[in-house]
């Protein structure tokens, strides 16, 4: 079973440098890690996406989704495929 959080970030100017700590310290935990945000022409968009896969117990899975969800300007989602 593979543990996917997809991480949608509504707010990157305020909202990305806390994400990216809790990505930080959850390292060994995250076996892939995609980011994605949209750059149209001149300026760069305010939302971003970021698709991570987790390899670890569920406790931890939880606190890092917990952790993340918790993020002002964050939306989170937990899949279990």
């Amino acid at each position: 079973m593979a543990n996917i959080i997809i991480i949608s970030v509504e707010k990157r100017k305020t909202s990305a440098v806390p994400v990216q700590k809790l990505l930080t310290q959850a390292g060994c935990i995250i076996k892939t890690r995609l980011g994605i945000h949209d750059s149209p022409g001149d300026t760069c968009s305010d939302k971003g996406l970021i698709i991570i896969e987790v390899v670890a117990c569920a406790k931890e899975i939880k606190s890092l989704f917990s952790s993340i969800k918790s993020v002002r300007g964050v939306k989170a989602k937990l899949v279990k495929i």
